[in-house]
């Protein structure tokens, strides 16, 4: 079902009128979806806008004196695919006061909108989770080392920033999810930890994979309620990598797909398959944002390459949008619509600011 269609039934069931008239019944904000929006709500119908192909999901927002808004959202197609490498010029402000039947729009240019860097509000994870037991360990370990290298090296930038982060566990048998590498914002220190796998490493030749699952599920988890401390965002993302099925039978795939699907949605799911003896199926399930499976060692390196892009887009998809306000002290709560162009797709979304304090001076 189409996301159109999807939010008119919801507009029908809880009867909210929504009309170009008068324009002290227009600024009303009673609908909240909670959902693929965010914060945002559908816009208004007087705008006239297509059926949606992009879904602005909004994060955050505030405001700050004397009359800039700032509004972190997450930017993906009906989908759910991340749309990364968007610039201001392709935004369209639009804004409602209390004397306007519909909204007007806000020049760009005017207005100094910009897409800003998000890193002192918005932190992302990615833990990269890897299969050491003894089949691994006995016949793919330097090619996987190589492949995890070059992750490191496609997913953290060359300059560490702070709100970009790795860990990097593994697993074999045993009913633990072992830490190689805790988090950390260092190319070098992630890379060295990964030259320093050994043969030996494990005491367990089978494979918790869906004890794996469900453990580092658990850890993006706590990263992500941390990361809301002090007014940041976060997103994360699993990538775990297995040769085979799960031997252990510690857990079972319910659990574990259970785990997957009720966690937040900002914690994105990958999965990499070696071999023959993966269960396809089961990782794809798992790895719900995307999965990948390579038929042999020597493509392993490839198969973490496309994952690895596909991580950074997942965190560069959350964007900053900051503008100047026209509107002044006394104006009161106003709407804001802001509306995507991308090629031929579109997406807009809607939420409101208070522009009590607003005057002159923003830049």
């Amino acid at each position: 079902m189409k996301l159109f269609t999807k939010l008119f039934i919801l507009l029908f069931t809880v009867s909210l009128a929504v009309s170009c008239g008068n324009a002290d019944d227009d600024v009303t904000f009673n609908l909240n979806t909670g959902d693929t929006l965010g914060k945002g709500i559908p816009v208004d119908d007087c705008l006239g806008f297509p059926e949606s192909d992009l879904v602005l999901s909004i994060q955050e927002q505030y405001t700050t004196l004397p009359g800039k808004i700032s509004i972190l959202f997450k930017v993906s197609d009906n989908d759910g695919n991340p749309v990364s490498g968007l610039n201001a010029d392709q935004f369209t402000i639009y804004e409602q006061g209390r004397n306007d039947d519909c909204f007007n729009t806000i020049s760009t240019s005017e207005s100094f909108a910009r897409i800003s860097p998000n890193s002192q509000i918005f932190a992302t994870n990615t833990l990269l989770v890897l299969d050491l037991s003894n089949s691994v360990l006995s016949s793919s370990l330097d090619e996987l080392k190589t492949a995890s290298s070059s992750f490191v090296d496609n997913v953290m930038p060359s300059t560490a920033v702070e709100s970009i982060k790795m860990a990097i566990y593994w697993f074999d048998g045993e009913n633990e999810l072992h830490l190689l590498n805790d988090l950390s914002s260092s190319r070098t220190e992630l890379k060295a930890a990964i030259e320093g796998i050994t043969t030996d490493i494990s005491n367990d030749p089978s494979t918790d994979l869906y004890g794996a699952v469900i453990k580092s599920t658990d850890i993006a988890s706590d990263l992500l309620k941390a990361s809301t401390q002090g007014d940041k965002i976060g997103a994360a993302s699993i990538v775990i990598f297995t040769d085979g099925t799960d031997q252990a039978s510690r857990f079972t795939k319910e659990a574990a797909q259970k785990k997957v699907d009720e966690a937040d949605p900002n914690i994105a799911f990958f999965s990499i398959g070696l071999g023959s003896e993966i269960d396809t199926q089961v990782l794809t399930d798992l790895g719900k944002t995307f999965s990948v499976f390579a038929g042999n060692k020597e493509e392993l390196e490839d198969t973490f390459n496309d994952i690895s892009q596909r991580v950074s887009e997942q965190a560069n998809s959350f964007y900053l949008f900051e503008y100047c306000s026209p509107k002044r002290d006394g104006s009161g709560e106003n709407n804001l619509a802001i509306q995507l162009t991308d090629g031929s797709r579109q997406g807009a979304v809607q939420t409101k600011f208070d522009a009590t304090g607003f005057e002159a001076g923003c830049e």
